[in-house]
Protein backbone atom coordinates (compact mmCIF):
# COMPACT_ATOMS: atom_id res chain seq x y z
CA UNK A 1 0.00 0.00 0.00
CA UNK A 2 0.86 3.37 -0.58
CA UNK A 3 1.62 5.18 2.04
CA UNK A 4 2.81 8.37 0.63
CA UNK A 5 3.47 10.51 -2.74
CA UNK A 6 6.87 10.89 -3.85
CA UNK A 7 6.74 14.68 -3.55
CA UNK A 8 10.21 15.52 -4.50
CA UNK A 9 9.88 14.20 -7.77
CA UNK A 10 6.41 15.78 -8.77
CA UNK A 11 8.24 18.82 -7.82
CA UNK A 12 11.57 17.96 -9.03
CA UNK A 13 10.50 16.91 -12.85
CA UNK A 14 8.77 19.98 -13.87
CA UNK A 15 11.92 21.89 -12.02
CA UNK A 16 14.55 20.41 -14.06
CA UNK A 17 13.17 20.36 -17.29
CA UNK A 18 12.51 24.12 -16.69
CA UNK A 19 16.21 24.40 -16.23
CA UNK A 20 16.81 22.10 -19.41
CA UNK A 21 14.12 24.50 -21.95
CA UNK A 22 16.23 27.29 -22.70
CA UNK A 23 19.61 24.54 -23.39
CA UNK A 24 17.40 22.55 -26.04
CA UNK A 25 15.72 25.72 -27.64
CA UNK A 26 18.93 26.88 -28.71
CA UNK A 27 19.24 23.57 -30.61
CA UNK A 28 15.89 23.37 -31.90
CA UNK A 29 13.26 25.46 -30.51
CA UNK A 30 10.44 23.26 -30.58
CA UNK A 31 12.41 21.18 -28.74
CA UNK A 32 11.47 23.36 -25.74
CA UNK A 33 7.60 22.21 -26.53
CA UNK A 34 8.75 18.66 -26.81
CA UNK A 35 10.42 18.56 -23.50
CA UNK A 36 7.99 20.49 -21.77
CA UNK A 37 4.99 18.66 -22.90
CA UNK A 38 6.97 15.15 -21.81
CA UNK A 39 7.65 15.87 -18.64
CA UNK A 40 3.81 17.51 -17.78
CA UNK A 41 2.53 14.49 -19.15
CA UNK A 42 5.03 12.14 -17.43
CA UNK A 43 3.89 14.06 -14.23
CA UNK A 44 0.31 13.85 -14.92
CA UNK A 45 0.46 9.83 -15.86
CA UNK A 46 2.00 9.20 -12.40
CA UNK A 47 0.13 10.89 -10.87
CA UNK A 48 -3.36 9.09 -12.21
CA UNK A 49 -1.42 6.12 -11.35
CA UNK A 50 -1.41 6.21 -7.56
CA UNK A 51 -5.67 6.49 -7.59
CA UNK A 52 -5.58 3.48 -6.98
CA UNK A 53 -3.97 3.07 -3.93
CA UNK A 54 -4.88 6.20 -2.79
CA UNK A 55 -8.26 5.78 -3.05
CA UNK A 56 -8.35 2.14 -0.47
CA UNK A 57 -11.29 2.31 1.81
CA UNK A 58 -8.33 1.64 4.62
CA UNK A 59 -6.13 4.53 3.31
CA UNK A 60 -9.03 6.83 3.59
CA UNK A 61 -10.15 5.44 6.84
CA UNK A 62 -6.73 6.77 7.91
CA UNK A 63 -7.72 9.97 6.89
CA UNK A 64 -8.98 10.77 10.25
CA UNK A 65 -10.28 14.43 11.39
CA UNK A 66 -11.06 13.18 14.62
CA UNK A 67 -7.67 12.15 15.53
CA UNK A 68 -6.11 15.83 15.07
CA UNK A 69 -2.70 14.41 14.13
CA UNK A 70 -3.28 12.96 10.65
CA UNK A 71 -5.97 15.67 9.54
CA UNK A 72 -2.24 17.66 8.04
CA UNK A 73 -0.59 14.57 6.87
CA UNK A 74 -2.98 13.03 4.60
CA UNK A 75 -2.30 12.15 0.44
CA UNK A 76 -6.17 11.99 -0.97
CA UNK A 77 -6.05 16.25 -1.34
CA UNK A 78 -2.65 16.47 -2.30
CA UNK A 79 -3.24 13.54 -4.82
CA UNK A 80 -6.02 15.82 -6.41
CA UNK A 81 -4.38 18.72 -6.67
CA UNK A 82 -1.34 17.43 -8.20
CA UNK A 83 -3.56 15.66 -10.71
CA UNK A 84 -5.39 19.62 -10.99
CA UNK A 85 -2.00 21.26 -11.31
CA UNK A 86 -0.55 18.93 -14.08
CA UNK A 87 -3.85 18.64 -16.18
CA UNK A 88 -3.84 22.42 -16.35
CA UNK A 89 -0.42 22.95 -17.40
CA UNK A 90 0.09 20.40 -19.80
CA UNK A 91 -2.95 21.49 -21.41
CA UNK A 92 -1.43 24.90 -21.56
CA UNK A 93 1.90 23.62 -22.75
CA UNK A 94 0.59 21.56 -25.49
CA UNK A 95 -2.41 24.70 -26.58
CA UNK A 96 1.25 26.98 -26.57
CA UNK A 97 2.59 24.59 -29.17
CA UNK A 98 0.18 26.38 -31.46
CA UNK A 99 0.65 30.03 -30.31
CA UNK A 100 2.55 32.15 -32.37
CA UNK A 101 5.98 33.81 -30.95
CA UNK A 102 9.28 34.43 -32.05
CA UNK A 103 10.90 30.98 -31.67
CA UNK A 104 14.03 32.56 -29.89
CA UNK A 105 11.16 33.07 -26.82
CA UNK A 106 10.24 29.21 -26.59
CA UNK A 107 12.48 28.15 -24.49
CA UNK A 108 11.95 30.35 -21.57
CA UNK A 109 8.22 30.78 -21.97
CA UNK A 110 8.14 26.44 -21.56
CA UNK A 111 10.62 27.16 -18.50
CA UNK A 112 8.04 29.61 -17.05
CA UNK A 113 4.89 27.31 -17.21
CA UNK A 114 7.05 24.60 -15.94
CA UNK A 115 8.24 26.38 -13.08
CA UNK A 116 4.65 27.72 -12.06
CA UNK A 117 3.63 23.78 -12.40
CA UNK A 118 7.04 23.16 -10.30
CA UNK A 119 6.12 25.84 -7.65
CA UNK A 120 2.03 24.51 -7.53
CA UNK A 121 3.54 20.62 -6.85
CA UNK A 122 5.56 22.42 -4.34
CA UNK A 123 2.19 23.90 -2.46
CA UNK A 124 0.65 20.57 -3.02
CA UNK A 125 3.58 18.73 -0.91
CA UNK A 126 4.02 21.22 1.37
CA UNK A 127 3.47 20.26 5.13
CA UNK A 128 3.55 23.64 6.73
CA UNK A 129 2.65 27.36 6.02
CA UNK A 130 6.26 28.51 5.94
CA UNK A 131 6.48 26.22 3.10
CA UNK A 132 3.60 26.60 1.47
CA UNK A 133 3.83 30.81 1.84
CA UNK A 134 7.13 30.32 -0.31
CA UNK A 135 5.59 28.36 -3.19
CA UNK A 136 2.69 30.43 -3.60
CA UNK A 137 5.34 33.24 -3.65
CA UNK A 138 7.59 31.34 -7.12
CA UNK A 139 3.95 30.87 -7.91
CA UNK A 140 3.46 34.63 -8.50
CA UNK A 141 6.76 35.29 -9.53
CA UNK A 142 6.37 32.97 -12.43
CA UNK A 143 2.83 34.41 -13.29
CA UNK A 144 3.66 38.02 -13.58
CA UNK A 145 5.88 36.74 -16.09
CA UNK A 146 3.81 34.70 -18.31
CA UNK A 147 1.61 37.70 -18.21
CA UNK A 148 3.88 40.48 -19.29
CA UNK A 149 5.32 38.50 -21.71
CA UNK A 150 4.05 39.57 -24.77
CA UNK A 151 5.94 43.16 -23.75
CA UNK A 152 2.22 44.41 -24.92
CA UNK A 153 0.68 47.44 -22.62
CA UNK A 154 -2.28 45.94 -21.82
CA UNK A 155 -0.20 42.96 -20.38
CA UNK A 156 2.51 44.76 -19.13
CA UNK A 157 -0.76 46.42 -17.05
CA UNK A 158 -2.31 42.94 -16.17
CA UNK A 159 0.75 42.17 -14.63
CA UNK A 160 1.59 45.38 -12.58
CA UNK A 161 -1.99 45.32 -11.32
CA UNK A 162 -1.59 41.83 -10.57
CA UNK A 163 1.76 42.39 -8.83
CA UNK A 164 0.79 45.58 -6.83
CA UNK A 165 -2.76 44.11 -5.94
CA UNK A 166 -1.64 40.74 -4.65
CA UNK A 167 1.55 41.77 -3.06
CA UNK A 168 0.44 43.45 0.11
CA UNK A 169 -1.27 40.06 0.85
CA UNK A 170 1.99 38.60 1.45
CA UNK A 171 2.07 40.82 4.06
CA UNK A 172 -0.64 39.19 6.12
CA UNK A 173 0.73 35.50 5.19
CA UNK A 174 4.07 36.50 6.53
CA UNK A 175 2.22 38.33 9.47
CA UNK A 176 0.37 35.31 10.59
CA UNK A 177 3.15 32.57 9.94
CA UNK A 178 5.19 34.76 12.62
CA UNK A 179 2.80 35.15 14.67
CA UNK A 180 1.75 31.63 14.54
CA UNK A 181 6.04 30.26 15.23
CA UNK A 182 6.01 32.46 18.19
CA UNK A 183 3.00 31.47 19.73
CA UNK A 184 2.51 27.64 18.73
CA UNK A 185 6.27 27.10 18.37
CA UNK A 186 5.87 25.72 14.90
CA UNK A 187 4.04 25.99 11.30
CA UNK A 188 3.83 22.40 9.98
CA UNK A 189 0.39 21.25 10.12
CA UNK A 190 1.02 18.59 12.56
CA UNK A 191 2.53 20.47 14.85
CA UNK A 192 -0.70 23.17 14.64
CA UNK A 193 -2.80 19.86 15.09
CA UNK A 194 -1.37 18.54 18.37
CA UNK A 195 -1.37 21.79 20.14
CA UNK A 196 -4.74 22.32 19.34
CA UNK A 197 -5.42 18.51 20.18
CA UNK A 198 -3.44 18.86 23.61
CA UNK A 199 -5.11 22.00 24.57
CA UNK A 200 -8.81 20.10 24.45
CA UNK A 201 -10.42 23.72 23.60
CA UNK A 202 -10.44 25.91 20.66
CA UNK A 203 -7.94 28.62 21.15
CA UNK A 204 -9.16 31.88 19.88
CA UNK A 205 -5.72 33.46 19.35
CA UNK A 206 -4.73 30.39 17.02
CA UNK A 207 -8.07 31.47 15.12
CA UNK A 208 -7.19 35.15 15.01
CA UNK A 209 -3.55 34.17 13.45
CA UNK A 210 -5.40 31.96 10.61
CA UNK A 211 -7.57 34.73 9.65
CA UNK A 212 -5.02 36.99 9.70
CA UNK A 213 -3.36 34.16 7.04
CA UNK A 214 -7.07 34.19 5.12
CA UNK A 215 -7.26 37.56 4.37
CA UNK A 216 -3.81 37.18 2.25
CA UNK A 217 -5.19 34.15 0.65
CA UNK A 218 -8.02 35.51 -0.32
CA UNK A 219 -6.72 38.26 -2.31
CA UNK A 220 -4.33 35.61 -4.27
CA UNK A 221 -7.69 33.63 -4.74
CA UNK A 222 -9.33 36.90 -6.08
CA UNK A 223 -12.36 37.06 -4.24
CA UNK A 224 -14.65 39.93 -3.74
CA UNK A 225 -13.74 42.30 -2.19
CA UNK A 226 -10.22 41.30 -3.44
CA UNK A 227 -10.65 40.88 -6.84
CA UNK A 228 -9.70 44.02 -8.94
CA UNK A 229 -6.69 42.22 -10.30
CA UNK A 230 -7.95 39.07 -11.39
CA UNK A 231 -10.50 40.49 -14.90
CA UNK A 232 -7.59 42.57 -16.07
CA UNK A 233 -4.78 39.90 -15.90
CA UNK A 234 -6.84 36.89 -17.35
CA UNK A 235 -8.05 39.66 -20.22
CA UNK A 236 -4.48 41.02 -21.08
CA UNK A 237 -2.86 37.21 -20.76
CA UNK A 238 -1.46 35.54 -23.47
CA UNK A 239 -4.28 33.45 -24.48
CA UNK A 240 -2.98 30.06 -23.08
CA UNK A 241 -1.76 31.99 -19.58
CA UNK A 242 -5.63 32.87 -19.15
CA UNK A 243 -6.11 29.32 -19.53
CA UNK A 244 -3.36 28.04 -16.58
CA UNK A 245 -4.56 31.06 -14.42
CA UNK A 246 -8.06 30.36 -13.91
CA UNK A 247 -7.46 26.87 -13.95
CA UNK A 248 -5.29 26.16 -11.28
CA UNK A 249 -2.76 28.95 -10.54
CA UNK A 250 -5.44 30.83 -8.31
CA UNK A 251 -6.58 27.34 -6.64
CA UNK A 252 -2.60 26.70 -5.37
CA UNK A 253 -1.98 30.36 -4.88
CA UNK A 254 -5.35 30.53 -2.85
CA UNK A 255 -8.19 28.41 -2.89
CA UNK A 256 -6.38 25.78 -1.67
CA UNK A 257 -4.10 27.36 1.98
CA UNK A 258 -7.81 28.43 2.46
CA UNK A 259 -9.14 24.86 2.62
CA UNK A 260 -6.46 24.16 4.44
CA UNK A 261 -7.11 26.84 6.99
CA UNK A 262 -10.20 25.69 7.37
CA UNK A 263 -8.98 22.02 8.26
CA UNK A 264 -7.16 23.65 10.34
CA UNK A 265 -10.27 25.24 12.46
CA UNK A 266 -11.90 22.05 12.30
CA UNK A 267 -9.64 20.82 14.90
CA UNK A 268 -9.66 23.99 16.93
CA UNK A 269 -13.70 24.63 17.05
CA UNK A 270 -15.11 20.46 16.32
CA UNK A 271 -18.18 22.91 16.01
CA UNK A 272 -17.65 23.53 12.82
CA UNK A 273 -19.78 26.89 12.99
CA UNK A 274 -18.68 28.31 15.99
CA UNK A 275 -15.76 30.21 14.69
CA UNK A 276 -15.27 33.85 13.42
CA UNK A 277 -12.99 32.39 10.78
CA UNK A 278 -15.01 30.34 9.00
CA UNK A 279 -18.33 32.54 8.83
CA UNK A 280 -16.15 35.28 7.06
CA UNK A 281 -14.95 32.67 4.69
CA UNK A 282 -18.57 31.86 4.04
CA UNK A 283 -19.49 35.48 3.79
CA UNK A 284 -16.95 36.11 1.11
CA UNK A 285 -17.13 32.91 -0.51
CA UNK A 286 -21.24 33.83 -1.13
CA UNK A 287 -20.00 37.46 -2.03
CA UNK A 288 -18.13 36.57 -4.35
CA UNK A 289 -20.91 34.11 -6.16
CA UNK A 290 -23.47 36.81 -6.17
CA UNK A 291 -20.61 39.77 -7.40
CA UNK A 292 -18.89 36.94 -9.96
CA UNK A 293 -21.83 36.72 -11.35
CA UNK A 294 -23.68 39.68 -12.10
CA UNK A 295 -20.08 41.06 -12.89
CA UNK A 296 -20.11 38.80 -16.06
CA UNK A 297 -23.78 39.55 -17.29
CA UNK A 298 -22.20 42.79 -18.21
CA UNK A 299 -19.22 42.05 -20.12
CA UNK A 300 -19.00 42.49 -23.52
CA UNK A 301 -15.26 41.01 -23.63
CA UNK A 302 -15.46 36.93 -23.93
CA UNK A 303 -12.09 36.84 -21.63
CA UNK A 304 -13.47 39.52 -19.05
CA UNK A 305 -16.88 37.43 -19.05
CA UNK A 306 -15.04 34.29 -18.23
CA UNK A 307 -13.07 35.99 -15.67
CA UNK A 308 -15.83 37.43 -13.68
CA UNK A 309 -17.16 33.68 -13.89
CA UNK A 310 -14.00 32.24 -12.30
CA UNK A 311 -14.25 34.55 -9.15
CA UNK A 312 -17.97 33.38 -9.03
CA UNK A 313 -17.23 29.45 -9.44
CA UNK A 314 -14.10 30.07 -6.67
CA UNK A 315 -16.90 31.29 -4.23
CA UNK A 316 -18.52 28.09 -4.38
CA UNK A 317 -15.52 26.47 -2.88
CA UNK A 318 -14.64 29.08 -0.28
CA UNK A 319 -18.22 28.88 0.85
CA UNK A 320 -17.84 25.46 1.18
CA UNK A 321 -14.84 25.31 2.99
CA UNK A 322 -15.87 28.21 4.88
CA UNK A 323 -18.71 26.03 6.25
CA UNK A 324 -16.23 23.02 7.53
CA UNK A 325 -18.80 19.88 7.49
CA UNK A 326 -17.21 16.85 5.96
CA UNK A 327 -19.88 16.86 3.44
CA UNK A 328 -18.88 20.59 2.56
CA UNK A 329 -15.27 20.10 2.48
CA UNK A 330 -15.47 16.90 0.12
CA UNK A 331 -17.14 19.73 -2.24
CA UNK A 332 -15.17 22.05 -2.10
CA UNK A 333 -12.55 19.46 -2.89
CA UNK A 334 -14.31 18.18 -5.95
CA UNK A 335 -15.37 21.56 -7.35
CA UNK A 336 -12.19 22.50 -7.10
CA UNK A 337 -11.40 19.97 -9.51
CA UNK A 338 -14.49 20.90 -11.89
CA UNK A 339 -13.96 23.97 -12.00
CA UNK A 340 -9.88 23.76 -13.22
CA UNK A 341 -11.45 20.79 -16.48
CA UNK A 342 -14.44 23.55 -17.27
CA UNK A 343 -13.01 26.65 -17.34
CA UNK A 344 -9.51 25.40 -18.78
CA UNK A 345 -11.63 24.38 -21.35
CA UNK A 346 -13.72 28.03 -21.99
CA UNK A 347 -10.47 29.62 -21.72
CA UNK A 348 -8.49 27.85 -24.35
CA UNK A 349 -11.58 28.00 -26.62
CA UNK A 350 -11.40 31.82 -26.25
CA UNK A 351 -8.12 31.52 -27.38
CA UNK A 352 -9.48 29.81 -30.35
CA UNK A 353 -11.81 32.58 -31.00
CA UNK A 354 -9.03 34.84 -30.59
CA UNK A 355 -7.19 33.36 -33.17
CA UNK A 356 -9.47 32.62 -35.84
CA UNK A 357 -11.41 36.20 -35.94
CA UNK A 358 -8.66 38.40 -34.33
CA UNK A 359 -10.95 39.57 -31.44
CA UNK A 360 -12.76 38.42 -28.39
CA UNK A 361 -15.39 41.53 -28.35
CA UNK A 362 -18.30 39.29 -28.22
CA UNK A 363 -20.73 42.56 -30.07
CA UNK A 364 -17.84 41.69 -33.29
CA UNK A 365 -18.84 38.10 -32.95
CA UNK A 366 -21.62 35.80 -33.91
CA UNK A 367 -23.04 33.02 -36.01
CA UNK A 368 -19.11 30.75 -35.26
CA UNK A 369 -21.19 27.85 -34.63
CA UNK A 370 -21.28 26.59 -38.10
CA UNK A 371 -17.77 27.10 -38.85
CA UNK A 372 -16.16 26.65 -35.67
CA UNK A 373 -18.75 23.68 -34.18
CA UNK A 374 -15.97 21.96 -32.24
CA UNK A 375 -15.10 25.06 -30.28
CA UNK A 376 -18.59 25.64 -30.08
CA UNK A 377 -19.69 22.29 -28.96
CA UNK A 378 -16.75 21.68 -25.83
CA UNK A 379 -17.99 25.23 -25.18
CA UNK A 380 -21.40 24.54 -24.44
CA UNK A 381 -20.43 21.45 -22.57
CA UNK A 382 -18.32 23.30 -20.59
CA UNK A 383 -21.00 25.82 -19.97
CA UNK A 384 -23.59 23.31 -19.01
CA UNK A 385 -21.16 22.02 -16.71
CA UNK A 386 -20.03 25.26 -14.90
CA UNK A 387 -24.04 26.19 -14.42
CA UNK A 388 -24.19 22.69 -12.60
CA UNK A 389 -26.76 21.14 -15.37
CA UNK A 390 -26.81 17.67 -15.01
CA UNK A 391 -25.55 14.74 -15.80
CA UNK A 392 -22.13 16.82 -16.05
CA UNK A 393 -19.52 17.17 -13.43
CA UNK A 394 -20.30 20.51 -12.14
CA UNK A 395 -23.71 19.61 -11.18
CA UNK A 396 -22.79 16.78 -8.84
CA UNK A 397 -19.98 19.22 -7.04
CA UNK A 398 -22.79 21.81 -6.80
CA UNK A 399 -25.01 19.45 -6.01
CA UNK A 400 -22.60 18.80 -2.92
CA UNK A 401 -21.74 22.13 -1.68
CA UNK A 402 -25.85 22.96 -1.53
CA UNK A 403 -27.04 19.36 0.34
CA UNK A 404 -23.66 20.37 2.49
CA UNK A 405 -24.71 23.85 3.37
CA UNK A 406 -28.83 23.01 3.82
CA UNK A 407 -27.72 20.04 6.51
CA UNK A 408 -25.65 22.42 7.99
CA UNK A 409 -28.42 24.50 9.03
CA UNK A 410 -27.07 27.62 6.05
CA UNK A 411 -30.59 27.47 3.97
CA UNK A 412 -29.67 31.01 3.34
CA UNK A 413 -26.33 30.20 1.90
CA UNK A 414 -28.00 27.06 0.02
CA UNK A 415 -30.68 29.59 -2.21
CA UNK A 416 -27.63 32.13 -3.08
CA UNK A 417 -25.63 28.83 -4.52
CA UNK A 418 -28.89 28.15 -6.27
CA UNK A 419 -29.84 31.39 -7.49
CA UNK A 420 -26.51 32.07 -8.81
CA UNK A 421 -26.32 29.09 -10.72
CA UNK A 422 -29.13 30.05 -12.70
CA UNK A 423 -28.08 33.31 -13.06
CA UNK A 424 -24.99 31.73 -14.70
CA UNK A 425 -26.71 29.70 -16.91
CA UNK A 426 -28.64 32.89 -18.51
CA UNK A 427 -25.20 34.93 -18.70
CA UNK A 428 -23.43 31.88 -20.17
CA UNK A 429 -26.87 31.03 -22.56
CA UNK A 430 -26.14 35.09 -23.77
CA UNK A 431 -22.27 34.83 -24.39
CA UNK A 432 -23.13 31.65 -26.58
CA UNK A 433 -25.76 33.31 -28.64
CA UNK A 434 -23.77 36.28 -28.94
CA UNK A 435 -20.32 34.20 -30.11
CA UNK A 436 -21.64 31.04 -31.95
CA UNK A 437 -25.32 31.75 -32.25
CA UNK A 438 -27.21 34.42 -35.01
CA UNK A 439 -26.37 35.73 -38.27
CA UNK A 440 -22.46 35.49 -39.11
CA UNK A 441 -21.18 38.98 -39.37
CA UNK A 442 -19.63 39.36 -43.03
CA UNK A 443 -16.07 40.52 -41.96
CA UNK A 444 -16.17 36.58 -40.24
CA UNK A 445 -17.80 35.03 -43.46
CA UNK A 446 -14.19 33.22 -43.93
CA UNK A 447 -13.76 31.94 -40.89
CA UNK A 448 -12.78 28.33 -40.02
CA UNK A 449 -12.62 25.78 -37.40
CA UNK A 450 -9.19 25.94 -35.62
CA UNK A 451 -6.32 23.69 -35.62
CA UNK A 452 -7.05 20.11 -34.93
CA UNK A 453 -3.88 20.30 -32.12
CA UNK A 454 -5.63 23.40 -30.66
CA UNK A 455 -9.09 21.82 -30.22
CA UNK A 456 -7.58 18.27 -28.78
CA UNK A 457 -7.07 20.07 -25.04
CA UNK A 458 -10.39 20.99 -25.04
CA UNK A 459 -11.96 18.53 -26.38
CA UNK A 460 -10.13 15.97 -23.76
CA UNK A 461 -11.83 18.07 -20.80
CA UNK A 462 -14.82 18.31 -21.85
CA UNK A 463 -14.79 14.01 -22.41
CA UNK A 464 -13.48 14.17 -17.83
CA UNK A 465 -16.83 16.48 -17.44
CA UNK A 466 -18.77 13.71 -19.26
CA UNK A 467 -17.18 10.85 -17.94
CA UNK A 468 -17.57 12.28 -14.50
CA UNK A 469 -20.72 13.19 -14.69
CA UNK A 470 -21.48 9.61 -15.53
CA UNK A 471 -19.75 7.81 -13.29
CA UNK A 472 -20.42 9.97 -10.41
CA UNK A 473 -22.37 7.48 -8.33
CA UNK A 474 -19.52 5.39 -8.28
CA UNK A 475 -16.84 7.71 -7.69
CA UNK A 476 -18.73 9.37 -5.00
CA UNK A 477 -19.13 6.26 -3.46
CA UNK A 478 -15.89 4.79 -3.78
CA UNK A 479 -14.02 8.32 -3.31
CA UNK A 480 -16.12 11.41 -2.25
CA UNK A 481 -18.71 9.79 0.32
CA UNK A 482 -15.33 7.76 2.03
CA UNK A 483 -13.34 11.48 2.05
CA UNK A 484 -16.54 13.23 3.77
CA UNK A 485 -16.48 10.13 6.42
CA UNK A 486 -12.98 10.95 6.97
CA UNK A 487 -13.55 14.23 8.39
CA UNK A 488 -15.91 13.13 10.73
Amino acid sequence: MVTSLPYFAFIAVPALAALACPFAARIKPRYADILANTALAVGLLTALSFIPEIAKPLTLQAWNMGTGLSVFNNDVFSLLMLITVYMVALCTAFYSIFHEMPDGRRGVWNALILVCAAAMCGVAAARDFFTLYVFVEVTAVASYALIAFEDRRESTEGALKYFFLTAPASTFIVLGVALLMLYTGGTSFGHLAQAMSSSGAGDSAVAIILGVMACGFMVKAGLVPFHGWTPDAYQSAPAPVSALLSGVVTKAAGVYALIRIALALRVIYPAHAANAVGQALMFFGALSIVIGALGAVYQRDFKRMLAFSSISQVGYIVLAAGAGTPLALAGALFHLFNHATFKTALFLNSAAVEKQTGTTDMRKLGGLEARMPWTALTSNIAILSTAGIPPLSGFWSKLIIIVALWKAGLQSYAAIAIFASVLTLAYFILMQSRVFFGKTPEHLAKVSEARAGMLLPPILLAAVMIAIGFYFPLLFSNLVEPAAKAFL
